[in-house]
């Protein structure tokens, strides 16, 4: 829209909503913005008006939901974790274990959101950084069923043993939180053993002794919300450990020296950024 005022003229870009980015291209080229957010940039003899960092509340109405539903999470958790990788379609859905649809979906939504770079060879996320505090800001814990158990022996010595039933029994399992942080990049004591196992957790606990308990736990085990909390699970030290980004997520929601235990992590996340 061309405004005019005197003898000056006012070029304005009006849009339902304009990101950050997309208003910095606008003051580039000497353009003023205005959207229904409240953000806007008018500028003209005396006159200077300038708002920004009004959140897109419409789209994330939309699309918070879908964004961070399991299925939708598997592919940011892919996109995280191997952020350096350009993605096509097909490698993408099969790394997240998803549709062709849910994949389109996801895109779009990253894309109104101006997180995703795309071209002919695939793609990735524009800012990684963005993306996982987003996620770690929306993500929900409590979707896990955690069952609490108490044993006489240290902390160590239930993950060793823990580890050496599940291999043997071939049980799906990975340390997270603390105890996987611990071995990925040590910051913290910690008094308390949590481990995704994706099996009969009676069938386990009975074998190593442990006693079920609804308060003073000293093991936390916790029967994953969707599978995708195990994609690039590691050995450390011959004990499975899920991926940094999962660990990140899950410090998240625990007390104590969480925050210095996530941040330790958080380095671990950017190098292989």
């Amino acid at each position: 829209m061309k405004c005019s005022q005197g003898r000056s003229n006012l070029w304005v870009f009006i849009a339902p909503y304009i990101s950050s980015a997309s208003a910095e291209i606008c003051q580039q080229a000497g353009v003023g913005y205005l959207d229904l957010a409240g953000n806007c940039l008018i500028s003209f003899d005396t006159i200077y008006v300038k708002r920004d960092s009004a959140p897109n509340v419409r789209v994330q109405r939309r699309d918070l939901r879908s964004l961070y539903s399991s299925k939708a999470e598997r592919i940011l958790r892919v996109l995280l974790t191997r952020a350096k990788q350009i993605w096509k379609t097909e490698t993408l859905a099969e790394s997240a274990q998803v549709s062709f649809g849910q994949i389109a979906n996801v895109k779009k939504i990253l894309a109104d959101r101006e997180w995703l770079v795309a071209g002919e060879a695939g793609i990735r996320l524009s800012d990684p950084r963005v993306a996982l505090d987003e996620w770690a800001k929306q993500y929900r814990f409590d979707r896990n069923q955690v069952t609490g158990y108490y044993s006489l022996s240290n902390v160590a010595e239930c993950e060793s043993q823990l580890a050496e039933l599940c291999q043997q029994r071939k049980v799906r399992y990975a340390l997270t939180s603390f105890s996987g942080a611990a071995r990925l990049a040590p910051a913290v004591r910690y008094q308390r053993v949590t481990a995704y196992v994706d099996g009969n957790l009676d069938v386990l606990v009975n074998r190593l002794g442990w006693k079920r308990v609804e308060n003073g736990a000293s093991i936390h085990l916790l029967t994953p919300y969707d599978e995708g909390v195990f994609f690039e699970s590691q050995d450390v030290g011959g004990i499975q450990t899920v991926s940094p980004v999962q660990i990140y997520l899950d410090l998240q929601n625990q007390h104590s020296r969480a925050e210095e235990a996530a941040q330790a992590i958080r380095k671990v996340i950017e190098k292989s950024w």
